[in-house]
Parts: structure tokens; C-alpha cells; sequence
């Protein structure tokens, strides 16, 4: 067994970087927020090869002493704690004292500072970890911090890093996150030479979530404010038809913290039961304030996972802020009509009412109401010419519809509780009776005495809810009929008509527009969901095949705005998105440009089909499962929707494949078709 001895400090010092900066945006959180602690009302970030070659930040905050530079960057030194009981209280963004050495374990670093009201700074060089020595230097008043090579001692840590575009938005995410929580303070972020945010840091919180989020983002926010104990909520959520294709818009601030909580996802989501689409997320930008001894921040490495005392009341807090935010939202009802007996009429010359009761005792209305005339009172012994003569209609034969379903497997079957046998339904139309010819009507004499006619009432049609079998026609009796459509063989040499194959199942219909309604001959009852069996079939489709997706370019490009993370992402994977058959470009601030796009997906679901995307995209997995969720989202977009009307040739398509085997599941793993037995089916009505 090898000997216990104490680890090298260069050693110690690599692994405790390892743990706090995993990637460039993690030396400008803790750069940042260092800031924030310091007091500062404007930051400045600046990058270049995302994060790799430069990383400065500049601050205007209090400062540190000439003196204590080089402590600042020892481990474990830290301003922020004095003794245990503080960390009970913990209401600063850094505290452990790590951040700053180890970030110089693994860079080279550069610090200018100059404290408040000083004639001048100091600078101090590191390279290591190994400082060098402080000199004074002319400075404003604040803090710059420069960070240059970053990994250059670790190329375990460094073959690990993404590209500058994915490492970029990671960053631009984090000064995102860091500008909403801190509206009074300006932020600027500096990417290679060009500025892409900048708050106004003028303390309001509309003014950060709308340069930091973008307009169309800002736009259809809804302001909430409630308090719930010792819980207070304020910020923004969206309108409910204003909802995301992911969670990439939801943030959450915790005494000025950006965190990542289930719980509050939770909450906010169940505000808008029955509000929102499905498939759909709200977007929000909440604030929750709470006393600091209730709330454990030092449970994450990077502070972004805490616990709360009262999880009860937290959820309930924010659930009922946004319930009630979306309830005052929501449009008023119609008033409703007032009763008749309480309608009145000023005028006293308008819609004068008469009840039952004087209508039948023959009172007038109020007089001065403009009554129309009375038809003259036709006598028994008056002559007939001066009567009109009673007007004749045709009287036409009423047809049943025609069946919606083709309901037969083949020319015959077998009608249920009934001794006849179906013929085709073109075969058991009997023709309409043209309408007989009316006599024209005679003159009367003057003389004549008037003759009382009694016309026939004709009889109502009565309702037909499906194809009319003949009742007089015999059983054994069978005729053989025309087709309905005459075959054309022997007309034309050389061609053919293709007869219908027979299948041993019917379909019967469709209910709720989803759901496909089949019968096979065994008596089984088959339901089929439409949508799932067709994503099935276009991701098979698109899996098998060798060329990439036939594209169709828009007309005008539409831009999509992202979170700078969801952005960096679809960036990222340009060359595969390509071969999917979409054409982005970056279009700065967190928007891609959509110039062009699969050929199966309509325009209007282009923004929700790459916003989804973008989240798969983010899943870290491998090449070839990125490429299947695409191929996922694609052919669920190109699907048919539940609750379209779909023609019964389409229906009839779907329902093939899936009765051959070929179709079983989803690409979701969801069953496609359900069956149901006829001993199943009796046992719901006690028959069996």
C-alpha cells in the first residue's frame, strides 16, 4: 500500500480550480459578482475567442487596498464572513473566497484597483497562481481585472472546451441573467470589439428585461406583485398565447440570486392550468424576497441550486401571484340582457309590449304607435276572382344521404339484428319519381259560387340516419345490377381498371377528429391516433433517407429570438442543421435568421420547430442522437395535428400501415393504435 503523504500544493490547487471554473463564463460569474458585492453601478465585460484568449472586467465599486492585493488572491481570503453564524445570513453573491485564486491557478492575470477617494491604484500581475509584486499604478476608481490563457497549464481541462460560439453564449447568458437581477446596475458586454448588451441600469425592471431579452420578448409580459407570509414576488410573466416551445425563458431570482428551482418552475406552471396550450411553457422574469435565514445557498459549487425552510409557502406564494395575475388579465365577461319586464321605453313610441292577457281580450296597444294595415276580411259569399288563387309548390322526393364511410369489406354483409342482407348503397337507391305535372288553374266565373278547397298537408320527411334498405324487396330473389362506374375494358384495348383490393378490416370513422375508428372481421375493435402513427411514419421516412430533405426558401427570412444559450446552440451545430435541411445565420443579440427550411413544416411553426431543436440541441449527447431528436421534432411537426379534419383517403392510408405491423410506436415510445376485444366490448354493456 502506497504511503500516506500530503498532497502538492500546485496539485491541490489545479483540482480546487477544476471544481470552481469549468469553462470561461465561470470566470466572469465570479469576476462579476465580485463587482456586484464591491458596490458597483456599472460593469463592463469584455471577451475574445469566447473567453479563452481575454476576459476583462471592469468595474466603478470601492476598490481593494494596495496592501491587500496579494492576500485577495490566497485561498479561502474573503471580506464577506467573520464567523460561523454568517453563514446563516448569507446575503452576498461570493463568500467562500476561492473564486480569485482559482482562477489565477489556472491563467494569467492582470489586476489594476484603485479604493474610493485614493490619488491613485495598484497593479498586480499572477501567472500560476504565483504572484508577483504590487507596484502603484494610475487607476480609476474601482477595479480591472484582466484574465488572458485561460487553461493554458491544464490541456486536460483545455481539449475539453467547446467552440468560441457555444463558449460566447454561455457568457452572454450569464450577463443576461446577471443584468435582470440587478436592474439599478448598467452592464455592458464586449464581444470581440463589438458591443451586443447594454442595460441602462436605470434601477427599472421593464428597462433590463427589454434590452436584455429583447422587444417581442418584453412585449407580451404581464407585470405580477403578491406576498404570501413572508414571501414577496414581483416581475413579469407572459400572456398565455404568448407561450414558449421550451423552459429556456424562465428566470428565477432568489434576494437578487439567479437560481434554478424546480419548485418555482412548479408553481408558475400550475398558475396556468387551463390557460395554456398544450406542449407550450410560460416565459417569466420573477423576483422572490424572502429572510435570508430561511434560504441555504451554500448547497452548489456554483450557487445556483438552493433550499428553502418553508417550501409550502414559497410555492404558494408564487402560485397564487400568478393565478391571480392571469385572472385580472383575462377579459371581462359579457354583460348579460336585461329581462323583458325590466326594459323600458322612453320614447313611449317604439316596441310597445302586449302580454297574452290583452291580446286575447282585444286591447289595442298605447295609441301613437304606427300599427300596420289589417289584410281585408275575405266573406264566404264573395267571388273567387277577387281571392288570389292558392299558390301550388313541387313537392320533391327526400334522399338519404350518403354514407360519410365506406362501411363494407366487401360487396356483401351481414346487418346486425336483421334477416336481410346490405347491396351497395349505389344499388339501393331507387330513382326519383319526377314531379307530376299540375294542371293549370281555370278562371272562375263571375257567378260562380265561391268553392271551399282543402289542400293536403304535406307529410314531414322523415329522418334518414343511414342507407334505406327496400322493404319489399325478397330475400331470394337477386338481380344483378350495373356497376355504378361501367368498367372500360372492353371499351379500350389495352387498358385495365384496378379493382380494389379487399381488407379484412373496415373503418368505421372518426371521433374527436384524432382518433381513427376500425373493425376487423374477427369482431375487434381497433383506435388509432392519427398524429402518432403519422410522426411514425415521417420519422422513418426521414431516417431512411440517403439525400438530405427536400428545403423550400422563405420568401422573407424570419428571425427567431433565442436565449443567448438556446442561440450558441443552434450556432453551434450549423453543419448539422444543414443537412436537416435548415438555413440560419446569426443575427446578433440571441437571434438566428430562418432564411430557409424543410419543405414539410409550414412557416407558421418555424420558430417553435428551432426553438425546440435548440433545446435538444443543449442535451450534450452524442452526434448521431442529436441528429434522431431533430429528426423527432421535425417529423412532429410535419404531422397531422389532433383535432384536423383529414380526408378519408388519408385516413385509409394511415390505417394500412399501421394494420400491417409496420407501425407500432411513436418516436416518442407512445402506442399507436389500442385494441378492444368483442368480449371486451359486450362486457361494457352486461352482454357477456
Amino acid at each position: 500500500m502506497p504511503h500516506i503523504q500530503e498532497m502538492p500544493r500546485e496539485v491541490s490547487e489545479l483540482i480546487a480550480a477544476g471544481e470552481v471554473v469549468e469553462r470561461p463564463a465561470s470566470v466572469v460569474k465570479e469576476l462579476v459578482e465580485n463587482a456586484l458585492d464591491a458596490g458597483a453601478s456599472a460593469v463592463t465585460v469584455e471577451i475574445r475567442g469566447g473567453g479563452m484568449k481575454l476576459i476583462r472586467v471592469t468595474d466603478n465599486g470601492c476598490g481593494i487596498a494596495p496592501a491587500e492585493l496579494p492576500t485577495a488572491f490566497l485561498r479561502h481570503a474573503t471580506s464577506k464572513l467573520r464567523t460561523a453564524e454568517d453563514l446563516g445570513h448569507i446575503g452576498t453573491l461570493g463568500f467562500r473566497g476561492e473564486a480569485l485564486a482559482a482562477i489565477a491557478a489556472v491563467s494569467r492575470i492582470e489586476i489594476v484597483s484603485c479604493e474610493t477617494g485614493a490619488a491613485h491604484g495598484a497593479r498586480l500581475t499572477l501567472a500560476g497562481g504565483v504572484p508577483g509584486e504590487a507596484e502603484a499604478a494610475p487607476a480609476p476608481e474601482g477595479t480591472t481585472i484582466r484574465v488572458s490563457d485561460l487553461f493554458y497549464n491544464t490541456p486536460a481541462r483545455l481539449k475539453f472546451m467547446k467552440k468560441d460560439s457555444a463558449e460566447t453564449g454561455a457568457i452572454s447568458a450569464l450577463v443576461q441573467h446577471l443584468a435582470l437581477s440587478r436592474p439599478e446596475v448598467s452592464f455592458r458586454l464586449i464581444r470581440d470589439g463589438q458591443t451586443t448588451l447594454h442595460t441602462p441600469g436605470d434601477g427599472r425592471e421593464e428597462s433590463a428585461v427589454y434590452a436584455a431579452l429583447g422587444r417581442d420578448f418584453a412585449t407580451s409580459l404581464l407585470p405580477v406583485s403578491g406576498r404570501g407570509g413572508e414571501v414577496e414576488v414581483r416581475g413579469f410573466v407572459t400572456k398565455p398565447l404568448a407561450g414558449r416551445g421550451s423552459r429556456n425563458m424562465q428566470f428565477f431570482f432568489l434576494n437578487g440570486r439567479f437560481i434554478k428551482s424546480q419548485l418555482l418552475t412548479a408553481a408558475v406552471e400550475e398558475g396556468y392550468r387551463n390557460q395554456l396550450l398544450k406542449g407550450r411553457f410560460p416565459g417569466c422574469v420573477l423576483h422572490v424576497t424572502l429572510p435570508l435565514p430561511l434560504v441555504d445557498v451554500n448547497v452548489h459549487p456554483a450557487k445556483t441550486q438552493v433550499k428553502f425552510a418553508r417550501e409550502k409557502e414559497v410555492f404558494d406564494a408564487v402560485y397564487h401571484t400568478v393565478m391571480d395575475c392571469l385572472d385580472a388579465d383575462s377579459p371581462a365577461l359579457a354583460p348579460k340582457a336585461p329581462k323583458a319586464a325590466e326594459v323600458t321605453n322612453p320614447r313611449n313610441d317604439f316596441f310597445q309590449r302586449l302580454d297574452a292577457r290583452d291580446f286575447r281580450e282585444g286591447k289595442k296597444p298605447t295609441p301613437g304607435i304606427p300599427q300596420p294595415p289589417k289584410p281585408p276580411v275575405q266573406l264566404s259569399g264573395a267571388p273567387a276572382a277577387d281571392r288570389p288563387a292558392p299558390r301550388q309548390e313541387e313537392t320533391k322526393p327526400v334522399r338519404p344521404a350518403s354514407p360519410a364511410w365506406d362501411t363494407e369489406w366487401h360487396s356483401r354483409a351481414a346487418v346486425a339484428d336483421s334477416g336481410g342482407e346490405r347491396v351497395p348503397y349505389e344499388t339501393r337507391r331507387s330513382p326519383s319519381p319526377a314531379p307530376a305535372e299540375q294542371p293549370a288553374p281555370q278562371p272562375a266565373a263571375a257567378d260562380a259560387p265561391a268553392r271551399q278547397e282543402t289542400l293536403p298537408i304535406p307529410e314531414a320527411p322523415k329522418k334518414v340516419y343511414g342507407p334505406a334498405i327496400p322493404a319489399a324487396a325478397p330475400r331470394a330473389e337477386k338481380s344483378p345490377l350495373p356497376p355504378a362506374i361501367p368498367s372500360l375494358k372492353a371499351e379500350v384495348p389495352g387498358q385495365e381498371t384496378l379493382e380494389p383490393r379487399e381488407s379484412p378490416w373496415r373503418i368505421a370513422g372518426e371521433i374527436l377528429h384524432t382518433y381513427i375508428v376500425c373493425e376487423s372481421e374477427e369482431g375487434c375493435v381497433y383506435l388509432i391516433d392519427k398524429h402518432a402513427a403519422h410522426e411514425r411514419i415521417n420519422f422513418d421516412r426521414l431516417k431512411a433517407a440517403q439525400e438530405p430533405p427536400m428545403r423550400q426558401t422563405l420568401l422573407a427570412p424570419i428571425p427567431v429570438e433565442l436565449s443567448r444559450e438556446d442561440a450558441a446552440a443552434i450556432l453551434e451545430n450549423l453543419p448539422l442543421l444543414e443537412g436537416l435541411g435548415f438555413a440560419c445565420e446569426d443575427f446578433g443579440d440571441g437571434t438566428v435568421l430562418l432564411r430557409e427550411l424543410p419543405s414539410d413544416i409550414d412557416a407558421a411553426d418555424a420558430a417553435a420547430t428551432l426553438e425546440e431543436c435548440a433545446a435538444k440541441l443543449r442535451s450534450g449527447r452524442s452526434l448521431e442522437q442529436r441528429r434522431d431528436d431533430l429528426l423527432h421534432t421535425m417529423a412532429c411537426k410535419a404531422a397531422i395535428k389532433g383535432g384536423w379534419k383529414s380526408d378519408p383517403a388519408e385516413l385509409r392510408a394511415l390505417v394500412d400501415r399501421v394494420q400491417s405491423g409496420e407501425v407500432k410506436y411513436c418516436p416518442h415510445g407512445r402506442p399507436v393504435a389500442a385494441k378492444i376485444t368483442k368480449y371486451e366490448l359486450e362486457k361494457l354493456f352486461k352482454r357477456a
